[in-house]
């Protein structure tokens, strides 16, 4: 339960910051997004802080509780399984 606890919530954390890297991505190559953002600079930049957020979150679950990349990787290595 706890592996699966631990993935999801790295699942959940990597979907919001793909989410608002596509939207930076958005801003950066669709002109008419350009349109409807008067200080491009500071939308990019509020989307950068998001990202950075979520970043941060998951650098901390994968220190401190190992994720479930981690714990894959020391059960493959188990010997006898």
């Amino acid at each position: 339960m706890r592996d699966k606890l631990i993935k999801s919530t790295e699942s959940f954390l990597q979907g919001h910051i793909d989410k608002h890297i596509a939207n930076i991505e958005n801003l950066l190559n669709n002109n008419v997004a350009l349109a409807e953002h008067p200080d491009i600079i500071e939308t990019i930049e509020k989307e950068l802080d998001v990202v950075a957020g979520y970043e941060d979150k998951l650098n901390v679950l994968k220190k401190y509780f190992g994720g479930s990349t981690s714990r894959e990787l020391l059960n493959e290595r188990v010997p006898g399984e």
